[in-house]
């Protein structure tokens, strides 16, 4: 006869509510795997998707990711022009926030030049790539915006030729990729009163310096702000070129900052994703250590609620045997259909998350190992109490 399972069988609500509790639990573990892992995979999403070699930034800066990065626009053809460079191309690249489908939406805006350039979308799953100058945009299906769709952009409506799926900037939010210009004229556009005051402004400073009105009007446009300016040139490099040897030309003569893809990916996984990172590591294994200190809390009531039957079995002649293989058979089972039930759970939550949940297989199944071996030792405990139980605790004694 198989105890464990009779008394499974006879106390089955209390079992199923017991791995109902767990699961739930241990859900939240896996989720938090998903997320943490997930966080990394968002953060360097579009460093791994951009097909350069090379990026070229702002001097001193650590851009364009980790920090924000100007260079004149015409720097692109500086570094078109150094040796081993098959193609440069200028890049633009921030954050936005604006009314789309009826709410306001944060998003990050990526503008380059659209007649084979570097750095457009390479996940387009509906419609096309962007092939007009002016006024058409590829968006992430995050956005919620379907082909044909209109988005105003400050005084003109660009429409959606194409959508992406999981393009996604260091923060999770949606990419939106535009051509060069536009996303230069979106990112410094104003609004005409603001244009109006500011014109006002300048006036007034130029007249208070001396100049006449007629002075003033002339070096009015020295005043006002250019967007002709870009945050990042991306880099190809020849076939057999030396990537090390370009990059540090570029640095000693062009006078900007160089890094690789993978210089990149270290400086983001170093720099904006670091303290998130520690903060969800440290998170993931404080649920760990929670989620095995209730298991064993429990496995250990189930033992001690059956502490005079476990005296009965002594008292009769039962060998240890038969209460050990009682005590580890309901662990095992307990542990195991918790994992089982979370597993699923996950599956369930996963499309309807806000954010990216990445899992490894290697994580899950390191998590699955320490929850079992967490149940295995809190089964020890169990046992160590249960052998210790005298026989004549069964006669009241």
């Amino acid at each position: 006869m198989d105890l464990a399972l009779k008394d499974i069988r006879r106390h089955l609500g209390k079992f199923i509510a017991t791995i109902a509790g767990v699961a739930m639990l241990l859900s939240i573990v896996l989720v938090m795997n998903g997320i943490y892992q997930g966080n990394i995979a968002d953060g360097v999403w579009l460093i791994d998707n951009t097909a350069t070699d090379l990026w070229v930034v702002e001097r001193g800066r650590g851009g364009p990711f980790n920090e924000s990065s100007r260079m004149p626009l015409d720097s692109y053809k500086s570094v078109a022009a150094t040796p081993e460079v098959a193609k440069a191309s200028p890049l633009v690249i921030y954050l936005a926030q604006r009314d789309i489908g009826g709410k306001s939406q944060q998003f990050t805006i990526i503008g380059y030049d659209v007649f084979g350039g570097l750095g457009g979308p390479g996940r387009i799953v509906l419609g096309r790539a962007i092939e007009a100058p002016h006024y058409e945009l590829v968006a992430d299906r995050k956005l919620g915006l379907a082909l044909g769709d209109k988005v105003p952009f400050g005084t003109h409506d660009y429409t959606v030729v194409g959508v992406t799926q999981g393009a996604v900037d260091s923060g999770g939010s949606p990419l939106v990729y535009l051509s060069l210009p536009d996303a230069q004229e979106v990112q410094f556009q104003q609004d005409n009163r603001a244009l109006i005051a500011a014109r006002a402004a300048n006036l007034k400073r130029l007249e208070r310096a001396g100049y006449s009105a007629e002075q003033a009007a002339r070096l009015l446009p020295l005043l006002a702000s250019s967007g002709d300016t870009v945050n990042a040139v991306l880099v190809r490099l020849a076939p057999g070129a030396d990537g090390a040897r370009v990059a540090r030309h570029i640095s000693d003569w062009l006078y900007f900052n160089v890094y690789t893809s993978i210089e990149e990916r270290k400086l983001m996984l170093e720099g904006k994703l670091n303290r998130m990172s520690a903060v969800l590591g440290l998170f993931r294994v404080l649920l760990v250590i929670v989620s095995i200190v209730i298991i064993a809390l429990i496995i250990y009531v189930l033992t001690i609620e059956k502490i005079r039957s476990i005296a009965t079995l002594k008292l009769i002649g039962a060998p240890n045997g038969v209460i050990v293989r009682l005590i580890m058979e309901q662990s095992l089972a307990l542990t195991l259909a918790s994992f089982a039930v979370a597993y699923g759970l996950r599956e369930l939550i996963v499309p309807g998350f806000p954010r990216t949940l990445a899992f490894l297989p290697q994580e899950t199944t390191a998590t699955f190992v320490v929850m079992l071996g967490g149940g295995v030792v809190a089964s020890l405990m169990a046992i160590w109490h249960a052998l210790r139980t005298p026989p004549q605790l069964a006669l009241g004694g």
